[in-house]
């Protein structure tokens, strides 16, 4: 089980989340997670995807539920595809995007974005690094994340912040 420690500016409150991956198959795999919030005491995100991934095209696709606290029950899908820029792939240029929509498929919420990600192994001793600059195409936000080793720190340039440190 993958467990973190979050933190964002917008919340005020540490949040504990957890993350299981169960496989179906080589390919394919049911993916449940959920965080709970520590000032509410109580789970404020819940979700179970199934993912299945296309390793010959570097992409995958998910489609499950999710219960968010403020938005109640939603359907989700969501895809992601990598293209390698150099030939050790350590440079990708990824190109993503989700959509939820409410139990009555009224309400819709879609994202997508665009990214470069650089992994830098060894910067120092023991010490891997992974920058990535996106583009949150429909919002229309730049955004940064800085990840190392454990910790992740991710930054948009409407000044929403957040970090994680992956227990």
């Amino acid at each position: 089980m993958e467990t973190s420690i979050r933190y964002g500016g917008d919340s005020k409150a540490l949040r504990i989340h957890a993350k299981e991956k169960f496989p179906v198959d080589s390919s394919t795999f049911l993916q449940v997670h959920g965080e709970l919030d520590t000032k509410y005491g109580a789970p404020s995100y819940l979700s179970a995807m199934i993912r299945h991934f296309y390793p010959d095209l570097s992409a995958s696709l998910g489609v499950g539920l999710l219960y968010d606290r403020h938005e109640k029950l939603r359907y989700c899908v969501r895809g992601k595809k990598a293209f390698s820029v150099t030939p050790n792939g350590l440079v990708e240029f990824n190109i993503k995007g989700r959509c939820d929509v409410d139990k009555e498929f009224r309400e819709r919420k879609s994202r997508g974005a665009a990214e470069f990600s650089w992994g830098i192994l060894n910067f120092r001793k023991g010490q891997d690094i992974r920058l990535k600059v996106g583009y949150e195409v429909l919002d229309k936000v730049p955004y940064l994340q800085i990840r190392e080793n454990n910790w992740t720190l991710n930054v948009d340039a409407n000044g929403k912040w957040n970090v994680r440190y992956d227990l």
